[in-house]
Order: structure tokens, then C-alpha cells, then sequence
């Protein structure tokens, strides 16, 4: 079988028994041996696992039938910060190098109640903390359209797993753009959900109050029916919620409308001076593609948009501070080989030796701006300007704006190491995208354009809070008037 399959001509064949979930897994594990290797996709890539897998999908398609199973013998990746039971999850750093899982998330058992099976675990920056993939401890990841370059971050593997048509569908974690970052640098779909959608158990937790979990794939109408089987409150995860609308692949299905009497709004804060000319030259293509698709075009502003990265990274770094004291190396993961030493000590070597040197200047950052004399200087104040973004997305969906439009990135993907020494630059790499975490807002990254050297541009539209439906019926309205999905990177 060809692996240039998607989830609904997958799940497509299964039903008319053309295809077996054992044979996908076979496909895509024969396809994976050829190509991850060059790309460093995956940390935890078990064939005999991913076999049992496609079995126990297989057998549960027996039990219920094809038809009651939305994504029967769909093959997942998994970024390695979500918790597979029986499998390595390290999220990407030494600290974490040998812990095994001993639960699944959430994400997890739903996936394979609606029939799809995990195939493998994926690369990405140490504890979901970059925008290039060049921090996880086991080699950076490469972009699979130009393998001098980076894939984006932090779910740099899952993107370019997806783009390399390593599986049709990989999931991510998105705290300030991990999700559409990648997606629009490796050409695919991104779906960052409406912060509480999404359960986060079993996520290990980067910052509490802006993770979400979220799909990476090669089409819009792939990541509704994937967005279908995520969405729902967990009891596990208090943060949940039972999202007001779903059905989401079907009102693609029966949306015949689109862009048509829409309105989307342009914030002229994302088109300034520092959006790259390439990047810019696509956008404004894609403005004109979204007006021919009937969509009334409306500039706007969001006047507080410029101190997304301070806030964002005062309140990340903070959470992240608090979240990662765990990892002490008394109950689980790496402790130090050092001999004789007081706990104090054994904490201090531990941490040093186990976290890169990313990880360890945020919690640095995250301790000092929640220490005493601090906290109302630099984290109450970044909380205070949080609210005012959230107030500025909200008047603009206020002001008859259906949706938001803007770059996902302000650059191209970028070459690996360009920006390691200049950790602003890279942390400005997410300028266009923190904004929605910070207020909870779903977003999506459509590819929308190639640069002269054949990169991929990704193009961001941001809906008010529990419109993924919205959200996602104008991505594929955009996506059936352009042909850039369709192009696939030729490694």
C-alpha cells in the first residue's frame, strides 16, 4: 500500500476491508526505517509494539465494527511529553532518559477506543521548551523539505513525521505556538485547541495554564475527525470541559457555505516592519485567495499584542519553575552517579547534569520573577497584561470579526544553529502565536506558499473561544481554493 494516505481514505478502506491495520503499520514502519533516521523524528520506535498495536485495533474493529469506530486503523506518532503506559516518555531530556510510563494519557485511551493504534514516539525540544527543535538531548530534528534547516519546535518531530508521510496524523502540545510553528515550517496542518478541549492528563506539564494537546496533519478535514475523538471533559483534568459544539467532520462535510459572508479580521500589529518579505508576499496572496473564497476582508488591531513574549515569558517560565521541582532525582528519572553527597548536594548535581541548558535558564527566570520582592514587579504585572491581550482578541471578535488572520511565523524555517546564540531572536519566533495561548483561543496554521528556495509559509487563523467548528470550516474553505496542501516535501 501507499503511505500518501489520509486518516479519511484510511479509516475509508478499513471499512470496505481493502486494507488490514496490520498492513498500515507495515507501510508506514517499512517507510519509517528508510527515512526517520535522516531526520531524527523518533526516540521510541518498537516495531513488535507497533504491530501488537495495529493488532489490538484490528481486533477491536472485529469486536465493534469499522463503522462505530471513527478512526479505525489509523496510525498515530506521539510526541514524547504525552504518557504511552509500557513506553519511554522523556519529553525529550536526559533527566527523564530510562522513565517509563505507567499510565496513559487520556489522548491516548480515546484514540484507541475510536479504533487508531500508536505507532511510535517522537523528537522534540527538552520539555517542549524551543521553537527550532534544537534543544532536545537526543539531536536536534531536521525539516524534511531541506535538511539543513529546522522543522520549528517544540513538536519539530511531529511535524516533520507528518510532512515525511511517516503517519497521516501525529499529535502535539502547543504552549505558545509548538503546534503551528512546526506545522507552518514543515508545511502541513496545525490545530492549536481552546485551552480546556483537550484533556491534559498524562501530558507532563510544561506550563499549566497554556498547554494543549493537539493534532498535526496533512489536511484540515483530517484534523477535525481527529479533533472529533480528543474533545470532552476528563475527569482527570479539572481544567477540562465539555466543549459546546462537536461534530466537527461532519460540518465540514455539510458546510457549503465556507468563507462566504464571513468576516476576517487583519491585525495590522503582525504585518509591521519585522514580518520577513517572503513571508509577507504569501500572506498578502492568501488575503486575496480568503477575499476571492467570499470573505469580507477587515483590518484591525490588537494594541497590547507587542508584549505577548514579555508576559508569555514571565508567566511559562514561572510554571515551569514550579512544575519542573519534581524532577529531583529521589522518585523517578535520572539521578546523579556522584557518590557521598548531602541531599542538598544530590539535588543540585542532579538537576545540573539532567536538564539542558534551555530548560535550566527558564527555571531560573521562572524562580526569580516568583521569588519574594518580585512576584508583583514581574509575575502579577505579566498576569495583568495577559487579561488585557484576552480583552483585545475579544473586542476584535466583537466587532463583527469571524475570524483573525495572520502569519503564523514572521520568518521561513531557519538553519539549524542560525539563531542558538541569540536566544531572543528565537524566542521572537513565536511572536505571532503566543497571543492565542495566553487568551485561550483555538488556532490553526494552514500552509499557504513556498519561499524561492521551496520552503513552506504557513498562514494562522485564530477564532473566539469553543468556535473550533468556525475555525476549522474556514481552514478547508481556504484549503479547497488553493492547491499548497497538497505539496509534500520529496525525501
Amino acid at each position: 500500500m501507499t503511505v500518501n494516505l489520509t486518516v479519511k481514505s484510511i479509516v475509508q478502506q478499513i471499512r470496505a476491508g481493502s486494507l488490514t491495520p496490520t498492513a498500515v503499520a507495515e507501510a508506514y514502519l517499512q517507510r519509517t526505517k528508510t527515512i526517520a533516521q535522516k531526520l531524527n523524528t523518533h526516540l521510541h520506535l518498537d516495531e513488535a509494539a507497533a504491530l501488537t498495536e495495529a493488532k489490538g485495533s484490528a481486533q477491536r474493529i472485529k469486536e465493534i465494527g469499522a463503522d462505530r469506530l471513527p478512526l479505525a486503523g489509523v496510525p498515530i506518532l506521539i510526541k514524547d511529553n504525552i504518557c504511552v503506559r509500557g513506553s519511554k516518555t522523556t519529553c525529550g531530556s536526559k533527566i527523564l532518559e530510562n522513565y517509563v510510563a505507567t499510565y496513559d494519557a487520556t489522548v491516548i485511551k480515546r484514540l484507541r477506543d475510536a479504533g487508531a493504534f500508536v505507532l511510535g514516539k517522537l523528537n522534540m525540544d527538552e520539555f517542549a521548551m524551543g521553537s527550532s527543535n534544537e534543544n532536545s538531548a537526543f539531536g536536534p530534528v531536521r525539516n524534511p523539505w531541506n535538511l539543513d534547516y529546522v522543522p520549528g519546535g517544540s513538536s519539530g518531530g511531529s511535524a516533520a513525521a507528518v510532512a515525511a508521510r511517516l503517519a497521516p496524523v501525529a499529535l502535539g502540545s502547543d504552549t505558545g505556538g509548538s503546534i503551528r510553528q512546526p506545522a507552518s515550517f514543515c508545511g502541513i496542518v496545525g490545530l492549536k485547541p481552546t485551552y480546556g478541549t483537550v484533556s491534559r492528563f498524562g501530558l507532563v506539564a510544561f506550563g499549566s495554564s497554556l498547554d494543549q494537546i493537539g493534532p498535526l496533519t496533512c489536511n484540515v478535514e483530517d484534523a477535525a475527525m481527529v479533533m472529533d475523538v480528543l474533545t470532552g471533559q476528563d475527569a482527570n483534568d479539572s481544567t477540562s470541559v465539555q466543549h459546546p459544539h462537536g461534530g466537527f467532520a461532519k460540518a465540514l462535510a455539510n458546510d457549503s457555505e465556507g468563507l462566504k459572508g464571513k468576516t476576517v479580521g487583519i491585525p495590522e500589529e503582525f504585518f509591521d516592519s519585522g514580518l520577513d518579505p517572503e513571508v509577507g508576499a504569501c500572506l498578502e496572496r492568501a488575503i486575496a485567495d480568503v477575499q476571492k473564497a467570499g470573505a469580507k476582508i477587515k483590518r484591525v488591531r490588537l494594541p497590547n499584542i507587542s508584549y505577548s513574549v514579555a508576559a508569555y515569558y514571565v508567566i511559562a517560565t514561572a510554571e515551569a519553575s514550579a512544575n519542573l521541582a519534581r524532577f529531583d532525582g529521589i522518585r523517578y528519572g535520572y539521578r546523579t552517579k556522584e557518590n557521598g553527597v548531602s541531599l542538598k548536594e544530590l539535588y543540585r548535581k542532579t538537576r545540573s547534569e539532567g536538564f539542558g541548558q534551555e530548560v535550566k535558564q527558564r527555571i531560573m527566570l521562572g524562580t526569580f520573577v516568583l521569588s519574594s520582592g518580585y512576584y508583583d514587579a514581574f509575575y502579577a504585572k505579566a498576569n495583568k497584561v495577559r487579561e488585557l491581550i484576552s480583552r483585545d482578541f475579544a473586542a476584535a471578535f466583537d466587532s463583527g470579526v469571524d475570524l483573525l488572520l495572520t502569519p503564523t511565523s514572521p520568518t521561513p524555517p531557519f538553519k539549524l544553529g542560525e539563531k542558538l546564540s541569540d536566544p531572543l531572536a528565537m524566542y521572537l519566533s513565536d511572536i505571532c502565536t503566543i497571543g492565542v495561548n495566553l487568551a485561550g483561543l483555538p488556532g490553526i496554521s494552514v500552509p499557504c506558499g513556498r519561499t524561492k528556495s521551496g520552503l513552506p509559509v504557513g498562514m494562522q487563523l485564530i477564532a473566539p473561544k469553543f468556535n473550533e467548528q468556525t475555525l476549522l470550516t474556514g481552514a478547508h474553505a481556504y484549503e479547497r481554493a488553493t492547491e499548497w496542501h497538497k505539496d509534500q516535501p520529496a525525501i
